[in-house]
């Protein structure tokens, strides 16, 4: 092919290609199989049309059961963590500020009683 400055190669610009220079050719595909219309069907179930909607309520009324369950199991007061957390998600900017400032206060006591005590 050449740069931007140089002569193009005679080889290339005249002739048809060659056939070991062609990119070989892929695998031919199958054609798609024609879709099915109507709604999906449910296994094992009647084909008519009023089951399949009362088995459609069913299914609903059952998940909304499940959520429901799963709703009260995350509701319902769990182990100590969560109570911990809990109690850390109530507390406001100056509650946790106090907390801070508390703690602290008492590790320099307790830092000041640690240096009296190896004091000779």
């Amino acid at each position: 092919m050449g740069n931007c400055c140089g002569k193009p190669d005679a080889e290339n610009t005249l002739g048809p290609r060659h056939a070991d220079s062609q990119a070989p050719t892929g695998p031919q595909t199958s054609r798609l199989p024609h879709k099915v219309g109507g709604p999906g069907r449910t296994l094992g179930g009647s084909s008519s049309a009023a089951d399949t909607s009362a088995a459609a309520g069913d299914a609903r009324q059952k998940a909304a059961e499940a959520a429901e369950a799963r709703a009260k199991a995350a509701s319902s007061g769990g182990g100590k963590l969560q109570s911990q957390l809990a109690a850390q998600k109530k507390q406001t900017r100056n509650d946790t500020l106090k907390e801070a400032s508390e703690q602290t206060l008492r590790e320099r006591e307790s830092a000041s009683a640690a240096e009296a005590r190896n004091w000779n």
